[in-house]
């Protein structure tokens, strides 16, 4: 049987958050508080690539801070991209913890279709 489901994303696992950055070969994130132009924000730090700015993910209320002047100081699909490495990630981490096979398929549209197999071999 097939379920389609569709995930609001949000960011709560450091463990995803890591997972994330290296599936997209982003640097480490750094926990602490980082200065976003006039403000500050405390969290897991992402640099996302071309960004002035890291986007800092609170992982106890789910907020995510950053500052990219509109897209003048980083282009919203670099966000975009973390925003859906972070969720494909931690849905195969939750899906592997329940003991059950995940498999990855990218699509031409720049989504990805996980397939999710329950009581299958990680």
């Amino acid at each position: 049987m097939s379920h389609i489901v569709e995930i609001k994303t949000e960011i709560r696992d450091p463990v995803a958050i890591r997972a994330a950055c290296q599936r997209l070969t982003l640097p480490e994130p750094v926990f602490g508080e980082v200065k976003l132009f006039t403000t500050s924000a405390t969290g897991w730090a992402v640099k996302l690539p071309e960004w002035k700015y890291p986007v800092v993910c609170d992982v106890n209320t789910a907020k995510i801070a950053y500052d990219n002047y509109e897209g003048r100081w980083g282009d919203p699909k670099h966000l975009d991209g973390f925003l859906q490495g972070y969720a494909v990630e931690k849905a195969k981490l939750e899906a592997r913890k329940k003991g059950h096979s995940v498999f990855e398929q990218p699509l031409t549209d720049g989504s990805i279709k996980l397939t999710i197999r329950v009581g299958g071999v990680a």
